[in-house]
């Protein structure tokens, strides 16, 4: 068909081609002959034209009119299939101005950009989701609720103008007794208006694109983790600040915010605590990012000082050995006082740095507890003589005022905050810098590195290095009892429980650290191809058992035994199916792999006899394609295996494939003991007397093995 309007396009120019020189022709013939009249030019015009085309030109007109009217539909489709929009009215019956109407208003929508065509349609998906089949309305409560589920609030920054929409609609119906902007019923079009500005982030939110896809799933089992931690009543509250001593200890709370701002929030979230030690990553961070490490660090080191949180102590340069401890923290106070922002009062630099917390937390609360501010520097023995000893090891840089510096360090640690806060903040330091709400770059990733590695090694005062080892994480620890908890690309999570061990952490939010990384891979050190008995919530709920059946069943139709004994020897279930019921021993037996089928029933232990949707066995598979030697070795594989008055004995083993546990526990299947591939202990002395011998051939792979000890070996393989 391209062919074709090809070579008409040249036949065309062509054409003109031809015209263009009979013309200049004519012009000659003009000039060298003025006498001649004009009918003899045209009539030798006429005959140069029959003579090369064989027909004149309002003919070749006519044709090609035809032949782009039947052309044309095809082309058109051709054309617009990439936009997924055919407008092309093939039918020859008359259209009235309604149809017009609409035929042009499709033309108009194919020559949007192919986002907005993708966006129109994702708008009607929506619409379609949601509305009523009654009413033909759609009820935005039922939408909101539909959105939360994903992890987007209605107050997320990014979903603003949704919600803007929402109350000028409201307004505009001159609000409707009986409803609120948010539960109120939308036609097609006004919802289409409203979602409008936002509708890349909800299609995306719908479509589960998300770092956590199906974050419902994720919820409830955060929600069991936190019931579990919640019976835990052990720890007592910080007594050394007065304020502190005053907090709840049933207190307990937990908020969640991924890299994509999903949200999710239970227990005492929104009671108000002061940051105390979780603050010191942040002005570490304000540092480097104005500084740059190699400013930072020629003042404060980067080691772990195997010391109490607050004790009194330097490294062997003369300097606190990490930003994390009280020693490190007044330094870095000290850097922002001294260099980054000299010539700021006392107030400015306050403010200073709350705005970048602010940022950072998406402009959630974030405030200011004096009273704790006034109770920690009337209890501040320590933390002066800290000062004290660094400025007499010249510490500090210069024109430092200690008196400042140290009133600036407890005004960072009494800043107040809560649990919805601080997992935004988490939140950003796993971003790389970025808010996840506001999508603002507050730091450079080079300095949420630096961050997040001093967070890994001395994030936990003297425990740090068994949490390193347990779970795994860039974690901070504060005496109020928070715990902001870093998954670096993922998410960020802070935990609030006022009380505390004998190191300073929260007890509810080590618990929690500790049961999260046991049932989700997300210590820095998991196996995330392998690692079979955690969950991987960034995955879809199927996905890797999917894939794992679709290359166990192309393995078993391509006939490839060694795909087959890695997927056994990795534990992988050899039993699974696909939709349609077929498993690996259909597949092969259908293609006519014996070596295959024979691996799957010696090696694997597979049933022999599994039905698929329609009834079918791998025999019938195997006679229906006509693979005779498959067949005869399925029914002679049969007879053994339902040989009567026997039973399937249970294995000296420790550990059994699903197969296993099929095949023993299958009333019809019963397995003798001479059958098995692998002797009990005790039987093996028999069976070398009895010469009865097993019936898997020694050259089946390098899995099997003839004798009974190797064979236990084989069998005791994880996942075997």
């Amino acid at each position: 068909m391209l062919k074709g309007v090809t070579s008409l396009a040249g036949r065309n120019l062509r054409l003109l081609t031809t015209q263009g020189q009979v013309l200049v022709h004519h012009q000659h013939r003009a000039k060298a002959s003025a006498a001649e009249p004009a009918e003899l030019l045209d009539q030798e015009t006429d005959l140069s034209k029959r003579a090369k085309f064989g027909h004149t030109g309002k003919q070749l007109q006519q044709k090609i009119c035809k032949e782009k009217k039947l052309r044309a539909p095809p082309l058109l489709n051709l054309v617009f299939a990439n936009r997924k929009l055919s407008f092309y009215d093939t039918s020859s019956t008359p259209k009235t101005k309604e149809d017009n109407a609409k035929l042009s208003q499709r033309r108009h929508y194919s020559m949007r950009p192919h986002r907005e065509q993708e966006q129109r349609n994702a708008e009607d998906v929506l619409f379609d989701m949601f509305a009523s089949e009654e009413t033909g309305l759609i009820s935005m409560g039922k939408f909101l609720a539909g959105l939360k589920t994903t992890g987007i609030r209605r107050n997320d920054p990014r979903v603003r103008e949704l919600m803007d929409n929402l109350k000028k609609v409201h307004k505009l119906n001159n609000y409707e007794t009986g409803s609120s902007a948010e539960t109120q019923h939308l036609n097609r079009e006004t919802f289409k208006a409203v979602v409008a500005p936002n509708i890349v982030l909800i299609a995306k939110a719908f479509r589960q694109q998300f770092v956590i896809p199906d974050f419902t799933s994720f919820v409830k089992d955060i929600e069991d983790i936190y019931n579990r931690c919640k019976t835990n009543t052990l720890g007592k509250l910080a007594d050394y600040i007065p304020q502190l001593s005053r907090y709840n200890p049933d207190s307990w709370g937990l908020s969640i915010c991924t890299i994509d701002g999903q949200r999710f929030s239970i227990g005492d979230v929104e009671v108000p605590f002061t940051l105390q030690s979780c603050s010191k990553p942040l002005t570490y961070a304000i540092a480097l990012e104005k500084l740059g490490p190699k400013v930072v660090h020629s003042y404060v080191g980067q080691e772990p000082s195997g010391r109490n949180f607050n004790e009194l102590v330097l490294d062997q340069n003369k300097k606190p050995h990490n930003p994390m401890i009280n020693a490190g923290a007044i330094l870095t106070c000290s850097l922002m006082n001294a260099l980054v922002k000299p010539d700021m009062t006392s107030a400015e630099i306050f403010d200073y740095t709350m705005s970048w917390f602010k940022r950072l937390s998406g402009g959630e609360y974030i405030g200011f507890n004096n009273a704790v501010f006034l109770s920690e520097r009337e209890a501040a023995d320590r933390n002066y003589a800290l000062g004290f000893y660094m400025r007499e090891n010249k510490c500090f840089p210069k024109r430092t005022n200690l008196k400042e510096v140290m009133d600036f360090y407890f005004q960072c640690c009494s800043m107040e905050t809560n649990c919805e806060a601080m997992s935004v903040i988490a939140a950003s330091l796993a971003n790389g810098g970025i808010c996840p709400t506001t999508e603002e770059k507050v730091f450079r990733p080079e300095v949420i590195r630096d961050v997040l590695s001093i967070m890994h090694s001395c994030g936990t005062y003297d425990y740090s290095g068994q949490f390193a080892f347990k779970v795994g994480l860039p974690a901070k620890s504060g005496v109020s009892g928070g715990m902001m908890l870093v998954i670096p690309n993922v998410m960020g999570i802070f935990a609030w429980s006022p009380p505390l061990d004998h190191l300073g952490n929260t007890v509810r939010g080590l618990q929690f650290c500790e049961e999260l990384v046991s049932m989700f891979n997300f210590h820095r050190y998991d196996n995330l191809k392998h690692l079979s008995n955690k969950k991987d919530p960034r995955k879809h709920r199927y996905e890797t058992k999917g894939l794992s059946i679709v290359n166990l069943l192309f393995s078993a139709a391509s006939g490839d035994v060694t795909a087959l004994r890695r997927h056994r020897l990795s534990g992988m279930d050899i039993t699974l199916a696909d939709y349609d019921g077929r498993t690996a021993l259909h597949l092969a037996a259908s293609e006519g792999h014996l070596e295959c089928v024979k691996f799957l029933l010696e090696q694997c232990h597979v049933p022999h006899n599994p039905k698929d949707r329609w009834g079918n066995l791998p025999v019938d598979e195997a006679e229906n394609f006509g693979h005779s030697h498959v067949v005869e070795f399925l029914r002679s594989w049969a007879e053994k295996v339902d040989q009567p008055n026997e039973e399937c004995q249970p294995e000296a083993v420790t550990t059994k494939t699903q197969a296993d546990e099929e095949i023993c526990s299958t009333s019809d299947l019963e397995t003798s003991p001479a059958t098995s591939p692998i002797p009990t202990p005790a039987e093996s002395g028999s069976r070398a007397g009895s010469g009865r011998s097993s019936p898997v051939p020694s050259d089946a792979g390098s899995t099997a093995s003839a004798g009974s000890a190797s064979s236990i070996d084989d069998k005791t393989k994880p996942g075997l």
